[in-house]
């Protein structure tokens, strides 16, 4: 029987690994800019990091993390998402007194027991961003600019922003009062999952995906009609910094995001081409995360992104080659391979993608090996060739070739291909 991969866990294949690349290093270029450092966190985390920080009641908690026991009994997760791990080091490292570590980025996978569907899967991959200790509306905006700014570099199309405040515990008080006395009077007619939560959280039945459940969420309290004074100041001191920046956005009052450590504002980008699943990325401020994973009283905002959607997102025709030029040694004869085969080495070494046939095949088949590889050029080297001491270089896309000599020819070809020696 043959062994394939779990459901929901997917290999990335070599002729997709240049998208991932071009979307790593597009987010490491616009993070890097705007100030932000990457940190890299275990995939495997404390249950009990989970459990605190993204809320037991929550479905990731309660229906989707991967957990099991570890030889002495210990509950073991396989992170569910960064943001709690990143608080987790932050708060271990004591990188609150360090004054220039504010602002990090992490890129990597992340697992969740759900069912599969386009772009979301059980191994999933996430980009995150998380700023600590800058308590300031401006930073939200900056956070979601940045964001918009990454898309906008990987040309991802037709993004619209969704912003709303989720309030402080101040707001969310009566708001939980107002919600709960509406989801008693429309009980009946919820699904069974938001019966118990309209008890244990009722903001998570702004989560259920049940149509009759999103029919009566539509006409349920938001907080946005529940904020205080100072809450109402915030979000629109984040509205007007957006503005400045030239950021359109909708109020979108019913979202909520999934994660319970949210406070204030939140944010979602949007598409309409990824089907029901339509957020390319999203996140808000979480001011009391740190406090109750043990940490300092400390403020924090970020995003995450899910880049499954993003490969899915981008161009077709995006250019995915390592590099402008591609060499392909074709040799014919044992001598040819020995000689052409150190010749591939040093050229390697000198930072230029060059490949070779390993199997004495015809130059025919060579040749039509080099054309699915996109080689650029080709260096022929045959008995005939070695006997005069030269090699043929063809150019792929011109149909034209010259002899060149053997002598010196590392330093001929990285010029010739335009590469510093």
């Amino acid at each position: 029987m043959t062994i394939t991969a779990i459901k929901g866990i997917n290999d990335i294949l070599p002729n997709a690994v240049g998208k991932w690349q071009l979307v790593e290093s597009v987010a490491r270029r616009v993070f890097t800019n705007f100030g932000y450092q990457e940190i890299r966190i275990p995939i495997l985390e404390k249950t009990e990091l989970f459990a605190r920080s993204i809320g037991e009641s929550t479905d990731i908690v309660e229906k989707e993390m991967y957990t099991f026991p570890d030889r002495n009994g210990q509950l073991l997760t396989l992170r569910p998402e960064a943001t709690a791990s990143v608080v987790r080091a932050f708060i271990q490292h004591r990188l609150h007194l360090q004054p220039t570590m504010r602002k990090f980025y992490t890129i990597g996978p992340m697992f969740r027991h759900e069912r599969p569907q386009k772009g979301r899967y059980r191994q999933f991959h996430q980009i995150n961003v998380e700023v600590f200790a800058i308590d300031d509306p401006m930073v939200d905006a900056e956070v979601i600019y940045m964001l918009l700014v990454f898309l906008e570099e990987l040309h991802i199309p037709d993004i619209t922003l969704h912003i709303n405040s989720m309030g402080c515990p101040d707001c969310r008080q009566p708001f939980r009062e107002s919600l709960t006395s509406y989801l008693e009077s429309v009980s009946a007619k919820l699904c069974s999952d938001c019966q118990r939560r309209k008890s244990t959280n009722p903001l998570r039945i702004f989560d259920c995906k049940v149509e009759s459940c999103r029919q009566l969420v539509a006409e349920a309290p938001v907080l946005l009609d529940h904020l205080c004074d100072d809450c109402v100041d915030n979000f629109q001191s984040v509205k007007d910094h957006l503005t400045s920046l030239g950021v359109s956005y909708t109020i979108d009052p019913h979202m909520v995001r999934g994660l319970d450590y949210y406070n204030r504002t939140t944010f979602e980008t949007i598409t309409p081409h990824l089907g029901a699943q339509n957020a390319v990325g999203g996140g808000g401020r979480y001011d009391g995360l740190m406090k109750t994973l043990g940490g300092p009283d400390l403020s924090g905002t970020g995003f995450a992104i899910g880049m499954e959607r993003l490969i899915l997102l981008l161009d077709e025709q995006t250019d995915m080659e390592t590099g402008p030029y591609r060499l392909f040694v074709a040799c014919l004869g044992e001598e040819a391979q020995k000689r052409g085969f150190a010749l591939v080495q040093e050229l390697r070494i000198r930072d230029l993608f060059v490949e070779m046939d390993y199997e004495s095949k015809s130059l025919k088949a060579q040749m039509r090996r080099a054309d699915k590889l996109g080689a650029t050029h080709v260096l022929i080297l045959g008995e005939d060739e070695l006997k005069k001491d030269s090699a043929v270089l063809r150019d792929m896309g011109a149909g034209t070739q010259e002899e060149i000599p053997m002598e010196g020819i590392s330093k001929q070809l990285l010029s010739r291909l335009k590469l510093s020696v």
